[in-house]
């Protein structure tokens, strides 16, 4: 059986997960929190989550894992067979997770821990936000799902970084950097309707307390 490993609050995590929820795969979810111990190093060599545990050994890398798991499991396709189609959806989730995750990532410690960031990094993180959104309005397609008519690879990054992303706009800068964007937010209603996205949140939500209480310690 493949083994997940991670927790249910990682947004790269849960991405992996909704994919295999949404293929209808049995897996395992293992508790990981990953780190620098040559145990947590063996199985993820950056020291991240998540990670993919099959017969042969471990996957790491959100995208490779995804990759992974269209090429060498069964259920519903989270990327098209046809070259063009499947580059489509490949550069999107690429463009949310370079020009959209990685600038609010930075931002993350102070909108959600309460630990400030200096404002040079906040005007930065800013400034590429903007730049990514307008890419995702002219890249997207939300018709109704980000690049067509079916969940793909991108709604899950779309789902676990754009949403953290407007978090840190509403949080920081007072800003909806979907305001422009009406479809986007269409997409977000009907994928809060999903069963399975339901189901990760619901452990996200349950797992919350005790992951701020072990940052807490950590400070």
């Amino acid at each position: 059986m493949l083994k997940l490993y991670g927790f249910a609050v990682s947004n790269y995590y849960n991405m992996v997960k909704l994919a295999l929820l949404e293929k209808g795969l049995p897996f395992e979810e293992v508790p990981f929190f990953a780190g620098f111990s040559p145990e947590a190093l063996a199985i993820s060599p950056r020291g991240k989550v998540p990670v993919l545990g099959v017969e042969q050994g471990y996957v790491n890398e959100t995208s490779v894992i995804l990759e992974y798991l269209e090429q060498t499991q069964s259920g519903p396709a989270l990327l098209p067979s046809e070259p063009f189609q499947r580059a489509q959806v490949l550069a999107l989730a690429r463009e949310i997770e370079l020009y959209i995750e990685l600038p609010a990532r930075s931002c993350y410690a102070e909108a959600f821990f309460g630990t400030p960031v200096p404002e040079a990094i906040k005007e930065k993180a800013k400034a590429e936000l903007l730049l990514g959104f307008a890419s995702l309005g002219r890249h997207g397609k939300f018709a109704p799902y980000v690049a067509g008519p079916s969940l793909s690879v991108a709604d899950l990054y779309f789902l676990y970084s754009v949403g953290l992303a407007c978090a840190v706009g509403k949080k920081l800068f007072d800003m909806d950097f979907l305001a422009e964007l009406p479809a986007a937010k269409s997409l977000f209603a009907r994928l809060e309707q999903n069963p399975n996205v339901q189901r990760v949140a619901a452990d996200k939500d349950a797992a919350m307390p005790a992951f701020l209480a072990m940052v807490s310690a950590k400070k």
